[in-house]
């Protein structure tokens, strides 16, 4: 009786052990599911962010050719020299035509929500066309509706080396954009997108402009 007794106490802590290891075990899993749905959210919420950028960075675009375009056509004395130039509108008999929304004006990827305003000779565009080139299968992009502005984009050689990408460093990009005539605008942020734009994986690699549209 005794040792039915020691063998009923054994086999209870053992099943005891079976079910702390099971509970164990599922708790292990339930902990990996929840740090996958926490990086799924985490991306998707990017990704909306992302789509928001490149949704408000054409529309800066578009303006930057609306202005351009009341300015005459003049070459870079015909391009808007601030974010409040855009915003300001253009004259439409005694009213004003909003060609920007103030939701726009701001990059909703960077903390600071400040776009960087790009020059027509910024090393920066150079490095843009070369990604369209790449892109595009190895044509440059031409800027067809400004073509005035042509001769002063930076061209760059060996355009399909494609193996020397940089690793996105993260953080901000907290350099002074153009202090005059700008032709388009980029994310201040640095870091690496859910997205591509014409193939480039980098928010500060997106140049929003109404050159090549």
């Amino acid at each position: 009786m005794a040792s039915l007794m020691k063998l009923d106490a054994t086999k209870s802590e053992s099943e005891g052990g079976y079910t702390l290891v099971a509970l164990l075990l599922v708790m292990s899993l339930l902990a990996l599911f929840a740090v996958a749905a926490s990086e799924n959210v985490r991306q998707q919420g990017q990704r909306e962010r992302e789509k928001e950028a490149i949704f408000r960075g054409e529309q800066v675009a578009d303006a930057i050719y609306a202005y351009y375009q009341f300015k005459g056509n003049r070459g870079t004395t015909s391009l808007p020299n601030s974010i409040d130039d855009l915003l300001e509108g253009i004259p439409r008999g005694t009213k004003k035509l909003q060609i920007l929304r103030a939701e726009a004006a701001k990059d909703p990827l960077s903390s600071s929500g400040e776009w960087k305003l790009i020059d027509p000779t910024a090393q920066d565009l150079g490095t843009f066309v070369k990604s369209l080139t790449v892109y595009s299968g190895g044509t440059p992009p031409t800027p067809r509706r400004m073509p005035q502005l042509a001769s002063l984009i930076p061209q760059m050689m060996n355009v399909l080396d494609t193996e020397s990408k940089s690793t996105a460093p993260g953080g901000e990009d907290n350099s002074a954009g153009s202090s005059g005539p700008f032709i388009g605008v980029a994310s201040r942020s640095r870091r690496n997108s859910v997205l591509t734009y014409y193939g480039i994986d980098r928010h500060d690699g997106w140049i929003f402009t109404p050159l090549f549209k």
